[in-house]
């Protein structure tokens, strides 16, 4: 695999992304949320700083997922659409450098997207509180970390589905990994036999996004786990292989003549 195969691939795919006006669509309602934080941080008895900081988190959170669906889920599909994946796969390109390529381009759009989203996250914060946290950079890291998982599941589907499936699949993926905390819950309570068994199963392939949220320790000043953020961040990375890796297997195998 060549390096500056996959390196010219991704710079074509950013240019592309960031002149779909989806992007930019979200990017403002990402602001608009962000900022609304801070009147609805006026309407609203208690710590105003504690409410800027857990709406801006989730707002950076959910429309960087958003942006990772609704774009990553047509990088394949449109250059089927267009026809021209059969001049791509025509030149000495592999299957495997033309996805990873594709894949690494929306990660530095969804890179350059999320740093604007945190700059006026931090800049309401400053404004409000006078102070940087350091582990409000470290929550908005791991929702990064997320951000590429959520990347490498949208190109997964994107390989074999439509942009419209692929976008409720990869929509799945992200609301079923952050409440698979409830099977957990299902796990405790079932009683033993195929039932618990196959709850067990699940919740072992099943993605946990909770691993990449931050809110709650750094609304509330808690301490971070240094062993968590070492788990937290190999569990992302290994995850995301493994679904680039699928990704490639299947992409590999299909046919489109």
């Amino acid at each position: 695999m060549t390096v500056k195969i996959v390196k010219v691939i991704a710079l074509n795919t950013f240019k592309e992304a960031v002149r779909d006006r989806i992007l930019y669509l979200l990017l403002f309602f990402a602001a608009v949320s962000i900022l609304f934080a801070r009147v609805l941080a006026l309407l609203t008895v208690g710590d105003r700083a504690k409410i800027i900081k857990d709406v801006g988190l989730a707002s950076i959170s959910l429309f960087g997922a958003l942006m990772a669906i609704l774009i990553g889920t047509g990088l394949v599909y449109k250059e089927i659409e267009k026809r021209t994946i059969f001049t791509l796969i025509s030149k000495p390109i592999r299957r495997p450098e033309f996805l990873l390529g594709k894949f690494f381009g929306l990660v530095l759009t969804l890179f350059v997207m999320l740093l604007a989203m945190s700059l006026i996250f931090l800049a309401l914060v400053f404004v409000h509180t006078w102070t940087i946290e350091w582990t409000m950079l470290v929550a908005i890291l791991f929702i990064f970390l997320e951000l590429v998982l959520i990347t490498a599941v949208a190109v997964l589907f994107s390989c074999f589905s439509t942009p419209i499936l692929s976008s409720l699949f990869a929509l799945s993926f992200y609301l079923i990994g952050h409440f698979s905390w409830s099977l957990e819950t299902f796990i405790k309570k079932a009683r033993p036999g195929a039932t618990k068994i196959l709850l067990q199963v699940l919740y072992a392939i099943l993605p946990d996004l909770e691993n990449f949220n931050l809110k709650t320790e750094v609304v509330h000043g808690l301490p971070l786990s240094a062993a968590h953020l070492l788990y937290s961040a190999a569990y992302g990375i290994v995850y995301a292989a493994f679904i680039l890796a699928l990704a490639v297997l299947i992409f590999r195998r299909r046919d489109f003549v």
